[in-house]
This record gives C-alpha cells, structure tokens and sequence, in this order.
C-alpha cells in the first residue's frame, strides 16, 4: 500500500510553468511505476506523463510531449512534473498514481492514487 499526496499547483498565465510534487508514503515506493494524469471539468481522466521504477525510461502523451518532464527520487520518495509552456488547455486536477505492472498510460492499472492538485492557465 502506497498514499500519495501531490502539492505545487496553482493559478498561471499561459507560457509559465509549474513544478508538481507528489511525495509518497511507504518503504516500496521504488516497486512502483509511478504516472501522472489530469482531468478537467466534464472531460475524462487522461494520461499526462508516467516512468518506470528506477527512472530510466518515460512517455508521455502527446499533448505535453516536448513540454512537461517527469523525474523520480527514490531515495526521497518522491515523484514530480514539471509542466513549461503551459497552455490554457492543460488546465485541470492533476493527480499523481502508482501501479505495479507496465500499462503506464492505463488509468485502470493505477491502483493508488492522490487526492489531486488543480492547476490553472490563464490566456
């Protein structure tokens, strides 16, 4: 069992970034493949970047490919994205996800989740 708790959204104009964090509890934090995803308002939850468990390979949806970057620290525990160039359409909750196989861009293979952290992009 792994609990996960995101932190660093907020409010952006369009061009900006962002650096979310999701720091995780538990001693098997390195077992799992970690993903981020995020929904906005009346759309479905979508892949936003996912890695593997020791960090040597990402992916990413197209969407945010070239932009965002997802990193590990598994001495830390910790699992972040950082989102540049934001556009306005990346506005939505973002949540931070663990699984333990390799459908990393499978939102039904996530077995643990966070509560979420909204970020918003202003034109």
């Amino acid at each position: 069992q792994v609990q996960l708790v995101e932190s660093g959204g907020g409010l952006v104009q369009a061009g900006g970034s962002l650096r979310l964090s999701c720091a995780a509890s538990g001693r098997t934090f390195s077992t799992y493949v970690m993903g981020w995803f995020r929904q906005a308002p009346g759309k479905e939850r979508e892949f936003v970047a996912a890695i593997t468990r020791s960090g040597g390979a990402t992916f990413y949806a197209d969407a945010v490919k070239g932009r965002f970057t997802i990193s590990r620290d598994n001495a830390k525990n910790t699992v972040s994205l950082q989102a540049n160039s934001l556009k306005p359409e990346d506005t939505a909750v973002y949540y931070c996800a663990a699984q333990a196989t390799i459908r990393y861009s499978d939102y039904t293979a996530y077995a643990f989740w966070g509560q979420g952290t909204q970020v918003t992009v202003s034109s």
